[in-house]
């Protein structure tokens, strides 16, 4: 029985039935709906509208469903929708107090708040998944306290950094990311239930104590604005957009770093795939398919914005549209942290071959011009004293290593005995000390700080 079919004669096409329902994916708001149907029952018997016995009625009813539903009892099949179904098999457990329920309810309201519980939810599995990806991260960056890798620009080497300074610029990432829903969660935390089909009712509700029911923040303030806001749908696709280019580009760093060509990250078996024709191939599949489901998680994104820009208020059939992109882009997301959180801890850092790149391709140059700086030499002159000594190391074959100090003094007068020891890459690294930047000291210092902020959201 469709909640509506009083107003025809002829029942809808079974094309048309097929094209219209959303049963098949809405199917899982079913434990929010009865949720939200048992706070509007209690809340009708509250004010008067109908019956305590009547409520109770309902509320038993409601919880008997839920039950079933979840022990594998009662399918859920046969309506157009989640709501219909509840509704239909409430009437047939309790009777004519069953269709009491939708009383100053509409499904335009109603659908609205249970996807924002079933939203809320989903910001929360966001958080969690994040939190432990986060602690993963810090984890590879405290083993990597005491190693030293080249930081790139360009992906050209640049500087030595310790390695710890790389993990922590993803966690910073990730945090962002932890802030980004938590406030996406607070203001979808509004309730739309009480506005109606669009304008509100006419009977003598109590809002806030449905909202307390519910743990709503506050009913929303504008029933128009309640029944066909849909900006919490687009913030958590956004989330999940901002956090899957955050895991691309991890990803990306780790498939690089772990090729033979540069062979400072080894990938576990466990996270790795062979080849079906060269025997001696180890892929790194698991981190190129969470690169490659970033573009899918976009999609919805995209797919949302396109489906909201021009609906005019207030509820419009486009907004079913809302549900399948949200629900892929949740289950995409979550797995992708979940199980990046289980990989990292499984890589290897290969400790010599990234000292050994730390000092390469001439990556402590710009200390060399710092050396000269300090001495009283302008730095713009210095740089230019410096890029004379790279040319000349590439001419001559030779490396900032391996020249001697008086070698450096024929460029410069101000070098001394001490600069062979600057030109090093735990030296350079080491140098890095001031706030924020890539010394062992400042990265334990970040460290800290990321932890001390992880907390906030694990306490």
């Amino acid at each position: 029985m469709k909640l509506w079919e009083g107003r025809f004669d002829a029942p809808t096409a079974k094309n048309a039935d097929m094209f219209n329902d959303s049963l098949p994916f809405d199917c899982r708001l079913w434990a929010v709906d009865i949720a939200a149907s048992i706070a509007h029952a209690t809340m009708l018997g509250s004010c008067g509208i109908i019956t305590e016995q009547e409520s109770k009625l309902i509320c038993d009813g409601l919880n008997s469903i839920a039950d079933d539903i979840a022990a594998g009892k009662l399918e859920i099949e046969g309506a157009e929708d989640i709501h219909s179904f509840v509704e239909n098999k409430l009437v047939e457990r309790i009777g004519e107090a069953g269709k009491k329920l939708h009383t100053a309810r509409s499904r335009n309201d109603q659908v609205a708040t249970d996807f924002r519980l079933y939203a809320r939810n989903a910001f929360d599995c966001l958080t969690e998944s994040l939190a432990w990806l986060v602690d993963s991260l810090c984890l590879k960056a405290s083993e990597g306290l005491k190693l030293i890798m080249p930081g790139y620009t360009h992906l050209r080497k640049a500087q030595p950094m310790c390695a710890g300074h790389f993990f922590n610029a993803y966690s910073e990432m990730f945090l962002r990311d932890m802030d980004r829903v938590r406030a996406s969660r607070d203001r979808a935390n509004v309730m739309p239930l009480g506005s109606g089909a669009l304008a509100g009712t006419s009977y003598p509700i109590d809002r806030d104590l449905t909202c307390e029911l519910l743990e709503f923040d506050m009913p929303c303030e504008n029933s128009l604005d309640g029944v066909s806001d849909r900006d919490f749908v687009a913030e958590f696709l956004f989330d999940c957009s901002m956090i899957m280019s955050h895991l691309s580009r991890l990803c990306e760093d780790i498939i690089l770093y772990s090729t033979e060509e540069f062979g400072y990250f080894e990938i576990a078996d466990e996270y790795s795939t062979g080849s079906s024709i060269m025997p001696q191939k180890k892929n790194p599949d698991i981190p190129e398919l969470m690169r490659g489901k970033t573009g899918r998680v976009y999609g919805h994104l995209m797919a949302l914005l396109t489906t909201i820009k021009a609906i005019p208020l207030a509820y419009n059939k486009d907004l079913q549209e809302d549900k399948e992109g949200f629900f892929d882009a949740e289950k995409q997301t979550i797995n992708c942290l979940n199980i990046m959180a289980e990989m990292l801890p499984s890589i290897k850092l290969n400790k010599k071959r990234m000292a050994k790149a730390a000092e390469a391709e001439f990556c402590c140059a710009t200390d060399v011009a710092d050396y000269l700086a300090k001495k009283g030499v302008p730095f713009r002159t210095a740089h230019g004293v410096t890029g004379r000594i790279v040319r000349r190391c590439i001419e001559t074959g030779r490396t900032l290593q391996n020249m001697s100090a008086e070698d450096y003094r024929q460029f410069a007068p101000e070098f001394g005995d001490d600069i062979c020891d600057v030109v090093k890459g735990k030296s350079c690294a080491e140098a890095r000390s001031s706030f924020g930047g890539a010394s062992p000291e400042s990265v334990k210092q970040n460290l800290k700080s990321i932890k001390r902020r992880l907390k906030k959201y694990v306490d």
